[in-house]
């Protein structure tokens, strides 16, 4: 895949809130630089597919749940590249399929579904995995979360032309929000919004990243936990309310998945002075609009 040369658009966002309490607040609009390989995926994608085309390999396999943005994304990716795609899905087979994996299909994936009790071993998972389709596969890890994807989300800051205090990012793996701490210059806070339920988990992923990447840890990152509205895909009544608004207000749409729950905390600890007055913050849009169409509205 070639490197996009699109510079996602920096948007301020003006609210009274924002006013009374000092703080500037912009979203970086990746969601807006490819209309299926959208957000932080293409960034994640980027030098797994180019590692890809250096093995010769033929297919692309990757992992995700029925509502998995990065499913739908390597399928538009793999279909780009010439390459066929398998998504290995957890969970029992659906034979109405959801806007995302619907999206997937059209793109030419297979999905092949697995039982979440195989889907959580992941050793026996990869055996399977290799007995089934052999050994010409470029394997992707769920989120595309292996060090190429952190790699690439390193650049997602290169864009940003103002200095910011603090920088937030929705995290379902902890591989965007890691590439984008590992960016970072002296003084920049990064603040990471867990959209599922289990404690600590994003926490050990960007340790674990931070040591793969032989950077010391500064202190400067904090995961949020108190947003993920009962998990993975989850939402309620005030979430839902929260993104029609936004949309309404500011002409940006936001996900259910992601980065919904990410700017309703925003707002929520905005309100809540846990940012200090004069203070900047950059909340990082990464993509996933396609999968809204899943949810009631």
């Amino acid at each position: 895949m070639d490197t996009p040369n699109f510079i996602p658009t920096l948007q301020q966002i003006s609210d009274p809130i924002l006013d009374e309490k000092g703080i500037k607040l912009y979203v970086l609009r990746t969601d807006l630089n490819h209309p299926e390989i959208s957000g932080n995926k293409l960034y994640k994608l980027k030098y797994n597919l180019e590692e890809a085309k250096k093995q010769n390999k033929t297919t692309l396999l990757t992992f995700g749940g029925a509502f998995s943005n990065h499913i739908a994304a390597t399928a538009a990716a793999g279909k780009l590249a010439g390459l066929t795609t398998i998504g290995i899905i957890r969970g029992d087979e659906l034979l109405d399929l959801n806007p995302t994996l619907k999206l997937a299909k059209e793109n030419g994936m297979q999905l092949h579904y697995v039982s979440r009790e195989l889907y959580r071993d992941k050793e026996a998972l990869m055996n399977y995995v290799r007995t089934k389709f052999g050994e010409n596969i470029y394997v992707i890890p769920e989120g595309g979360s292996n060090a190429l994807g952190v790699k690439g989300c390193m650049e997602i800051t290169q864009s940003i032309d103002i200095p910011f205090d603090f920088i937030c990012a929705p995290c379902g793996t902890g591989a965007t929000f890691s590439g984008i701490l590992l960016s970072l210059k002296d003084k920049q806070q990064a603040i990471g919004f867990q959209v599922l339920k289990a404690e600590d988990y994003i926490k050990k992923e960007v340790q674990h990243w931070l040591a793969e990447f032989k950077q010391i840890d500064k202190g400067n990152w904090s995961i949020n936990e108190a947003y993920h509205f009962g998990g993975y895909a989850k939402v309620n009544e005030s979430l839902k309310k929260f993104i029609h608004e936004f949309d309404s207000k500011y002409h940006i749409p936001l996900d259910f998945v992601y980065t919904g729950k990410m700017l309703f905390g925003i707002f929520e600890l905005i309100d809540n002075n846990f940012f200090t007055a004069g203070s900047t913050i950059v909340a990082v849009h990464t993509g996933g609009i396609q999968g809204n169409k899943g949810f009631i509205n």
